[in-house]
Order: structure tokens, then C-alpha cells, then sequence
């Protein structure tokens, strides 16, 4: 195979890995009923294509290639090991294997995909195994970057992983979509995991990058999955409009020098345009399903501070009662502690102060980071700066990413200077 072939060859199935792999293992696990013959089938189906691509060309539909080939390795599998297969914990009843199925049709898609996502978000789970599993069965990530992405050892996220599929089997946690009366309990925990995904990468807990890049693309790309997957559902459309209008602010996060700029100093015009019409369209789309959902009210939220001129033009007042009727719908010691600040920035930077301070006795909170850095920003603007550098030192105590650490030393240091 000449060179050049080659690097197209790897580079298509690269491309395929990405967009397809999902896909590609929700369709083989319906066939297997076994998650871990799945993962195998599916892993000598991509090494066959940079086999085979090569010399045969790269398929028109690399998915439905991928995906024929797993299944037959996966029935491979099944016929040598006919006994063996047997005696493993299955995630279907016997009667609803579909071993010899062909069909690749839209609807089977959607709902192995959606039978994969439920599957790996199950209440039964920790929420720690569901990350891990989402990662690693929906984005296909191997246990090593999954380890990398979260910064434990490899071999914590591998037994993690083990023992949530041996959950799964023990369990008989059953592979299918929910059914109506419990999709809307269900779907929280699915929406829950996916947005702490890409928050995750939007900005690291630690580490020398501010964001981990591949993590947020990840969880925007399980969003816009469950947005294809459940087109009409207000919760999903919430939370896909919460990642867009999050995302559009990224190309202005960082200066020329590779350090935060806070939003109230951010360049708006590098902010991305199509990603805010997008998302503010889906925003309207989540608020007219009543009652609005808590990711639709926090890209509600998102979506004042995108379409405002500037820092000075936010309509602070509108936030404020965005963050009320959240607090009614998710009453976390977080949505308080960001609800304090649009107090202070729309009543007065006293008022926003002295909910701040209140927090300070919530246990949550006790090593959270944005309470303090918070609490020194408005005993700056305030005019406190010696309680305001105590703030900015606590925060630095508890921050570990080294981009907001740099950030905080600065504004710590201009207090001193």
C-alpha cells in the first residue's frame, strides 16, 4: 500500500472511530446480549479496515461496513465458542437476540444507541462507573484516556469499568430504552452525565490547560447524539443549547499569552456567532415545553450573557429571576453560590457579598474554589482588599488547575502591589 494511501486509509478510519464507533458497538452489543464480546467484535472490525481499506477502498458507508463486519465476527465468536458463550451473564433475555439480523435501518440505530446510553447511565450504577462507561462504550475512549481525562491510574478506571459491567450482569440490568413512565426519572441521570463530560473539559479541575479540548468535544457530541436520538424532548434540547452557548465563549477564554480573561473582559467578537443563534434557537424551542427543565433554564442563563453587547449590557435583573426559578427546580448549594453573584452585580456588590458569605457554612462548598475567588472579587470591587486578599489566598489553596492559579496570583499580586 503506497504511503500516501495509507495515511488516508488510517485517517478514514480515524474518522469513523469518532463519528461511528457509538453506532457501531450499540448495533453489535443488540446481537452479542454480552458488552465485552461486543467491544472485541467491534475492535477486530476497525483493525480489519486498516487492513482491508487499503487495497478494497474506503466503503461509501464506513458505519454499516464497521457494523456488518463486528456482527460477523461477533457470530464467529459465538459459533466457536458455543458453550462458553453459554454460562456469560447476558443483558437480554435469550428470546430477544437477534444474532443473524441484518437490519441497519434508522429506527434500530436510534434505538440501540439510546439502549447503549441508558444502559451505561443506569441508576444502579455509581455515577463514577457511569462516566467511565459512557466514556468508554459511547465515545470509545480506551481505559487508559479515560484515566488520563479524570487523572487516576489506569488500573482504578479498569476495575471500575469491571465492576460496572459485572453490575450489569449481576443485576440483569435489562438493555433497552425506558419506557414512558420512567424516561423522565431515567433521562436526568443520562442528561447529568454528559454535561459533567463536557464540563469536565471545559475547564479542567487541574492540570497546565485550562480546558481538556478532546473531553468537551466528547460530551458536545454526546448532546448532539441524544438531540438526533430524542428529537422532540425539551430536557435534551436544553442541554445541547447549554453546551453551545457555553462552547461559543471558548476562542476568547484565553489571551495571546495562554491566560484567562475572564468573561466581563473577553474579546465578543471572537465569539462563535452560529454556535449562539443555534443555541439561543433551541433555547426558545426548550422553554416553550412547560414547565422548563433545569438545562434549559441554565442555557436560558447562557444565552442572556451571549446575545448581551457587553459586560455592562447584561441584564442582570433577568438572570437573577432565571436563577430563582432554577433554584425551584434544583436547589444546589452551586446554583445559590452563582445565583449570590448576579445578586451582586444586579442589587449591589454588598448584597452579592452577604449571600457569599452566608454560603460559606455549607458543606459542599467547603473546598470549592469559586466561593472564594468570588468572595474576592466583590470585596475588590468593594474596596476590602485586605479581606480580599485573604480571599484570593484561600482560593489559590484550593484551586489546582494551573491556568486559574496564574489568574489568581496575578489579581492577588495587584492587590499587593
Amino acid at each position: 500500500m503506497p504511503p500516501a494511501a495509507s495515511a488516508e486509509v488510517a485517517a478514514a478510519v480515524a474518522e469513523a472511530h469518532r463519528r461511528e464507533w457509538a453506532f457501531v458497538l450499540a448495533a453489535t452489543v443488540r446481537v452479542t446480549g454480552d458488552i465485552d464480546t461486543a467491544e472485541e467484535a467491534v475492535q477486530d472490525a476497525y483493525a480489519s479496515a486498516l487492513a482491508t481499506w487499503g487495497p478494497r477502498g474506503i466503503p461509501k458507508n464506513p458505519g454499516a461496513w464497521l457494523t456488518v463486519t463486528a456482527r460477523r465476527r461477533a457470530l464467529d465468536m459465538h459459533r466457536r465458542a458455543a458453550t462458553e458463550q453459554r454460562a456469560l451473564p447476558k443483558l437480554l433475555d435469550r428470546g430477544e437476540y437477534l444474532l443473524d439480523d441484518p437490519d441497519l435501518s434508522v429506527e434500530h440505530v436510534a434505538d440501540d444507541r439510546l439502549r447503549l446510553i441508558f444502559t451505561c447511565c443506569h441508576p444502579a450504577l455509581s455515577p463514577d462507573a457511569q462516566v467511565a462507561l459512557t466514556l468508554r462504550l459511547l465515545c470509545g475512549l480506551s481505559t487508559a484516556d479515560v484515566a488520563r481525562a479524570f487523572l487516576v491510574p489506569e488500573a482504578t478506571i479498569a476495575a471500575r469499568i469491571t465492576r460496572a459491567k459485572k453490575k450489569i450482569a449481576a443485576a440483569h440490568i435489562p438493555y433497552r430504552v425506558p419506557a414512558a413512565s420512567e424516561l423522565a426519572e431515567r433521562l436526568d441521570g443520562v442528561l447529568s452525565v454528559v454535561y459533567l463530560v463536557y464540563t469536565t473539559g471545559h475547564t479542567a479541575p487541574s492540570g497546565e490547560n485550562l480546558m481538556r479540548r478532546d473531553l468537551a468535544e466528547r460530551g458536545h457530541e454526546l448532546a448532539r447524539m441524544l438531540r438526533v436520538l430524542l428529537p422532540d424532548n425539551g430536557d435534551v434540547a436544553g442541554l445541547l443549547a447549554l453546551v453551545l452557548l457555553t462552547h461559543a465563549r471558548s476562542g476568547a477564554r484565553l489571551d495571546e499569552h495562554r491566560e484567562l480573561v475572564l468573561m466581563e473582559n473577553q474579546d465578543r467578537s471572537k465569539w462563535d456567532r452560529s454556535a449562539i443563534t443555534e443555541g439561543v434557537a433551541l433555547v426558545r424551542e426548550a422553554l416553550n415545553l412547560r414547565p422548563p427543565g433545569r438545562f434549559a433554564l441554565m442555557a436560558a442563563i447562557a444565552a442572556v450573557h451571549d446575545e448581551s453587547k457587553s459586560w455592562s449590557d447584561t441584564d442582570w435583573l433577568e438572570i437573577l429571576g432565571l436563577y430563582d426559578l432554577l433554584l425551584e427546580k434544583w436547589p444546589s448549594p452551586v446554583v445559590r453560590l452563582n445565583r449570590a453573584i448576579a445578586l451582586g452585580f444586579a442589587v449591589g456588590h454588598a448584597e452579592g457579598l452577604a449571600e457569599l458569605d452566608a454560603l460559606g457554612a455549607e458543606p459542599q462548598l467547603a473546598r470549592y474554589p469559586y466561593l472564594a475567588a468570588a468572595r474576592a472579587d466583590f470585596l475588590t470591587r468593594l474596596g476590602r482588599f485586605n479581606d480580599a486578599r485573604v480571599a484570593f489566598e484561600e482560593a489559590l489553596i484550593l484551586t489546582e488547575n494551573d491556568t486559574e492559579r496564574r489568574y489568581l496570583q496575578t489579581r492577588l499580586s495587584e492587590l499587593t502591589g
